[in-house]
């Protein structure tokens, strides 16, 4: 009779959870008591068969690319409900940000990994030039000057108290959704800018797992944020 190998296979998935945790968190999902609690919580279990804790059993038998490949993890809408209920508190979050990130790019689900380039590129999700977003605040501007009386879209306002940032499918398709803020902003008479460049609000770089990119965009913002000396940021989305 051939003996059954116990010994644990490699994950690279969880040795990349371990990255920099050193000795404190010898394995965060072995702690798993396949209790159900997650699945049961998570609105997208079933989905192509799988479920949180599924995700879990996979990664510690070394089966993490057979995760990594799935759709699981892009099914999956990060809202927490799994993390939160689990009796063991395991980062579950992480773990599934983590398959993202180790999904090769070219084989992100959608436009998405298409989108932060493009904003790294341009400033945008969306690739719109800068000589058509700014002309594009001026007409929507003058548009909503028939109804506020004085009103201009503030661009690269210094010293503005708030900076705000902007939902590109906005400007790029519905740019009425952005008269809502603007509308409060001016009956509280509120100071406040936004940017002629790296203007985005949504960091796709996020929901791709992909934290070098992330990390850019975001710096991008706040680079805007120190050189205008603003006090608060909004981001709307």
């Amino acid at each position: 009779m051939q003996a059954i190998d116990c010994s644990r296979r490699v994950s690279k998935l969880r040795d990349f959870l371990l990255q920099g945790q050193g000795a404190a968190a010898p394995g965060i999902l072995d702690l798993c008591l396949t209790c159900g609690t997650c699945a049961g919580g998570c609105p997208v279990t079933g989905v192509d068969g799988l479920d949180v804790r599924k995700a879990v059993r996979m990664v510690l038998l070394g089966l993490d690319q057979e995760l990594v490949d799935s759709r699981f993890p892009w099914i999956c809408t990060l809202c927490g409900r799994c993390e939160h209920a689990c009796p063991m508190q395991i980062e579950l979050l992480k773990m599934l940000r983590a398959a993202r990130t180790l999904r090769e790019r070219d084989k992100v689900p959608g436009v998405m990994h298409k989108g932060v380039m493009t904003c790294l590129k341009t400033g945008n999700n969306v690739g719109i030039p800068k000589e058509d977003f700014l002309a594009l605040m001026e007409d929507v501007g003058n548009e909503l000057a028939e109804e506020l009386p004085g009103f201009k879209v503030p661009l690269d306002q210094k010293g503005a108290r708030i900076l705000v940032t902007i939902n590109s499918k906005e400007p790029f398709a519905e740019p009425e959704d952005m008269f809502f803020w603007w509308r409060i902003f001016y009956a509280a008479k509120e100071s406040w800018t936004t940017t002629s460049d790296n203007w985005e609000g949504v960091n796709w770089g996020l929901f791709t797992g992909d934290d070098a990119s992330m990390k850019e965009i975001v710096g991008r913002i706040v680079e805007n944020y120190k050189k205008l000396e603003c006090e608060y940021l909004l981001l709307p989305e």
